[in-house]
């Protein structure tokens, strides 16, 4: 049987062969990133964060991300240097997490990332000499209030999206790696955004997600840069998350909670320089980079033309 199988074959015309191989490969290749993909997330096993340092650096933990972060890596055993420009509510999360986790240490910085960044960066300095911090996470960030041309876009909210999202996690960044340098150990996670990974354009939120792109390179580059030195340096890129400045209350299948994405972030820690943890999210990128880019941009157009009209009616109501 199978050498009149293998007769058969030899019979074909040679275009016929060559399709069936390209076939075969182009299946091997489809099942082989099935089963990657299955593997990274739902089998893999999470690193040992304890194995980095025993505190973890966490900026922006009073809302959204970050505080799902902060509670998170409490759990995990880690101790905690929160930084955030409100004192009360870096109080409030302190005291949250501290009644959850009373075996958790705590520190808080203040620093207003949109006012006098190098006295901030200096009192973070201060804060962790002499700490294991073997973990950031530079979650802090600004966006719009709404989407807006950029001619739109005033002087203040154009300053402060480039100093706290670009500046921001440069300088923080610069001020917890020296310690990991001489440990020889560390992760850094920098939050990103799908705006600037995941879709070809974001269409009237084009400068905050330019300074995403530049997080993106920015940990690339470092990733590369300081892997020699056992310090492992990861983008994570979220897509919708339910959180203040997404305005989304909900969360749903395709929009985690806050603890929900942080939970499976931490999961993701030390592997892949890139990576959108919560894997609903990588349906969504698969699906994105399925499509046509004119598609996709059409669409974001459309959608980001109506969070303008609705943000410049809300505005028009406030002013009467």
């Amino acid at each position: 049987m199978e050498l009149c199988s293998l007769e058969h074959l030899k019979s074909q015309p040679i275009w016929l062969l060559l399709l069936l191989s390209l076939g075969s490969l182009s299946l091997s290749k489809c099942t082989f990133a099935f089963l990657k993909w299955v593997y990274i997330n739902f089998l893999r096993p999470p690193k040992n964060l304890k194995k980095y340092g025993s505190w973890a650096l966490v900026t922006g933990p009073t809302d959204g991300i970050g505080k799902g972060f902060a509670f998170q890596l409490a759990k995990k055993g880690l101790n905690l240097v929160l930084v955030g420009r409100n004192p009360d509510k870096l109080k409030d999360v302190s005291d949250s997490i501290s009644a959850k986790f009373g075996q958790t240490q705590i520190r808080t910085v203040i620093v207003d990332f949109s006012g006098d960044l190098n006295q901030g960066v200096d009192r973070i300095r201060e804060t962790i000499d002499g700490l294991d911090v073997g973990i950031l996470i530079n979650n802090v960030g600004v966006s719009y209030p709404y989407a807006r041309f950029v001619h739109e876009v005033d002087e203040k909210l154009l300053a402060d999206l480039i100093k706290v999202n670009v500046e921001g996690t440069t300088k923080v960044t610069q001020a917890v790696l020296p310690g990991m340098i001489k440990r020889k150990k560390g992760a850094i996670v920098n939050i990103g955004s799908g705006a600037a990974i995941v879709i070809p354009s974001d269409p009237l939120y084009a400068v905050y997600a330019a300074t995403k792109a530049y997080i993106d390179q920015f940990s690339r580059s470092l990733y590369v840069e300081y892997k020699k030195s056992g310090i492992d340096v990861q983008c994570q890129v979220p897509l919708y998350v339910a959180t203040k400045m997404a305005s989304i209350r909900r969360s749903s299948f395709f929009v985690p909670s806050t603890d929900g994405y942080a939970k499976a972030g931490l999961q993701w820690i030390g592997y892949e320089p890139r990576c959108t943890p919560y894997w609903p999210h990588s349906l969504l990128w698969g699906l994105a980079n399925s499509l046509p880019e004119s598609i996709i941009d059409a669409w974001r157009l459309r959608f980001c033309l109506a969070i303008r009209k609705r943000g410049q009616l809300k505005d028009s109501r406030k002013k009467e």
